[in-house]
């Protein structure tokens, strides 16, 4: 198979994007599309694995290619992809032959390096989950598949599959997720697709997270950290529309691409607004229901995300801790006497997970009710955590 010039360095040019100025991943491979409208599906998709990949195996690259360079880089990725790399393509460090000897002894190595992490990732992996830690990492190295969460808003899941089926997408139910679809490994949804409010990508861990809560229609519920509103959006539909739902965060793009999504999917009772000590105050006492989908390291997401490994650094992991418990500390006030909380993160680690849950209860005036601690080595889904409590009181 050949490899065209053009293509390669664009690679290239994406690749140290992520590397050298920390552009995460998805955002940096948009741009190069929205830049080069001329790329087809086959020249996308080609710049697309080659970049995904080489940012996800990074440090068993530069081991096998005996070369750190991006370059090089994507030669020992092209070779794994089972293309032969051009004679004009400029890289130093090992030949083709010298790469197949370094790829035979690589599962010798280190796992920081044979799995491509961060040696204070490994390290922390370790300590916070034991021998568990090799399994997960393993399951975050491969790479994820689409996930749907169909809208009942506007059809079932077994419509929904229908039309896209007629769309020429193929889609399956996935066990045990009431309104998942998932495409096929590889496959990507078509882009004029994406903005049907039929359904939202979601990955199936991150919908386990709303139903958890179980909110009922006509209730008062908090998305206390709702970024773009995937959850949001998932309560709205368990309520039927019925009822209010506030969702708060820090960042006015974040809800305003909640307000675009919820119009779409003919979602109309929620409200958006930013929050601050201010908003919290006024609703003290209000929420018959409370999200605290708190900010975290995103380590469960490392499939969808494997530039967040690299752009991750120890010091952000304690500052994230101690965030997690001032939320618990502060927010929990909207909640009312009786009323339900969730808190929930995309993270792997005990220390954001359920010792955060700890620390409230050590407080006092919560019972924690069940909790979901989702692997992705038992699953093919992210890494997720969701614990259900009950403030106590009438």
């Amino acid at each position: 198979m050949k490899i065209h010039r053009v293509l390669a360095e664009a690679a290239v040019g994406v690749a140290e994007a992520v590397f050298d100025e920390h552009r995460v991943l998805d955002h940096a491979l948009a741009a190069a599309f929205a830049n080069h409208p001329q790329w087809g599906k086959r020249d996308r998709s080609f710049i697309a694995e080659t970049v995904f990949e080489i940012v996800r195996w990074r440090r068993a690259l530069a081991f096998v290619a005996d070369d750190d360079a991006t370059p090089a880089l994507c030669a020992a990725q092209w070779r794994r992809m089972g293309y032969e790399v051009p004679g004009w393509w400029t890289h130093r460090g090992a030949s083709g032959a010298e790469m197949a000897d370094r790829e035979a002894v690589l599962t010798e190595q280190p796992r920081a390096v044979r799995e491509s992490i961060p040696d204070w990732l490994d390290a922390l992996g370790e300590q916070q989950l034991g021998p568990a830690w090799a399994a997960e990492i393993a399951a975050l190295n491969c790479r994820a598949t689409v996930t749907l969460r169909v809208n009942p808003l506007l059809g079932t899941p077994e419509a929904t599959r229908a039309w896209l089926a007629e769309q020429g997408v193929e889609s399956s139910p996935v066990v045990g997720f009431r309104d998942a679809l998932q495409l096929p490994a590889g496959k990507v949804l078509p882009r004029p697709l994406r903005a049907d409010g039929r359904f939202e990508i979601q990955d199936a861990a991150s919908q386990a997270v709303a139903p958890l809560l179980d909110p009922q229609p006509g209730e008062f519920v908090i998305d206390a950290c709702a970024g773009a509103g995937g959850k949001s959006l998932h309560l709205a539909a368990l309520m039927n529309n019925q009822g209010t739902i506030h969702a708060f965060d820090i960042e006015p793009r974040k809800l305003e691409e909640l307000r675009h999504r919820a119009r779409r999917a003919g979602v109309r009772c929620i409200r958006t607004a930013l929050i601050d000590e201010a908003v919290v105050k006024r609703m003290t006492g209000t929420a018959n229901r409370l999200l605290i989908d708190a900010p975290c390291s995103g380590l469960g997401t490392l499939r969808r995300q494997p530039d967040l490994k690299w752009r991750l650094k120890p010091g952000r992991v304690e500052e994230l801790v101690a965030l997690q418990r001032h939320l618990l500390d502060t927010y929990t006030a909207m909640l009312k006497s009786g009323g339900f909380l969730v808190y929930a993160t995309c993270s792997i680690l005990p220390e954001e997970n359920r010792r955060a849950v700890d620390h409230l209860l050590a407080r006092g005036g919560f019972t924690l009710i069940r909790e979901r601690d989702l692997s992705p080595a038992s699953a093919a889904h992210d890494g997720f955590y969701a614990a259900l409590l009950r403030r106590d009181g009438d």
